[in-house]
């Protein structure tokens, strides 16, 4: 047929809890299963090194629907490069940061190396700066 890309078969075994899984998303997506498994590796062969997609499924107690979900694996520990991808910013400026020790991290040779947890707890922990004082509106007369 006109415009069909080439396709391989593909065998593979998964445990049993996972196969069920794919059965289940397959049917309630009203896709084919080779839909949603292209679907998937197309979504985890564009990441990043080191980043993978896990599947969570939780034991059968009758029928179950809805209950898995698709994220992808976070590590516990980082990089320099990962943070300033997390941070949305220039590594030199996470190095910047670290070496100045306003970041949490540990340098390990020439390597730093942070926990995930101690960054996302120092982004949410930053103080904001006071704005300088005649910044604030007075109130005005009977306002107060």
């Amino acid at each position: 047929m006109a415009g069909e890309k080439p396709t391989a078969a593909l065998f593979v075994r998964i445990p049993h809890a996972q196969a069920r899984a794919l059965d289940r998303l397959a049917f309630e997506s009203g896709r084919p299963k080779q839909a949603v498994v292209s679907d998937l590796l197309s979504r985890a062969i564009g990441r990043p090194a080191g980043r993978r997609v896990t599947i969570e499924t939780v034991p059968e107690q009758g029928t179950v629907v809805g209950r898995h979900s698709f994220r992808p694996f976070e590590p516990d520990v980082l990089t320099l490069e990962e943070v300033a991808e997390l941070l949305a910013v220039d590594p030199g400026a996470v190095a910047a940061l670290a070496r100045e020790g306003e970041l949490p991290g540990r340098q390990i040779g020439d390597a730093w190396r942070f926990a995930r947890t101690a960054v996302l707890a120092w982004l949410a922990h930053a103080t904001v700066s006071a704005p300088p004082s005649g910044a604030l509106p007075t109130p005005a007369h009977g306002e107060e």
